[in-house]
């Protein structure tokens, strides 16, 4: 399963609970997460998609620490069955 699969099927799920799964780019900050999830009542959560078995890669790794360490929910996904834990996690229904 080719990444972008994944990352459109998280994309599809969190519309269907009411929210949005936002492209998240910087230009002046690398290895940050790739998509930026806003679930109702204020719910963020930030989610790096990889292909099946995918790792972060270094600089990647060093971003989700930095936004754990800020009081964020961050996750890695790479596989489909995992997207509505991740939804829950953030504060999805």
């Amino acid at each position: 399963m080719l990444e972008r699969k994944i990352e459109k099927a998280l994309v599809d799920k969190v519309k269907l609970h009411g929210g949005l799964c936002l492209k998240f780019i910087s230009p002046s900050m690398t290895g940050i997460p790739d998509r930026i999830i806003l679930l109702p009542k204020g719910k963020v959560g930030f989610v790096e998609t990889k292909k099946p078995k995918g790792e972060p890669r270094p600089i990647q790794k060093k971003r989700i620490k930095q936004f754990k360490d800020l009081g964020f929910k961050v996750y890695v996904l790479d596989d489909k069955k995992d997207i509505d834990e991740i939804i829950k996690n953030i504060g999805g229904r």
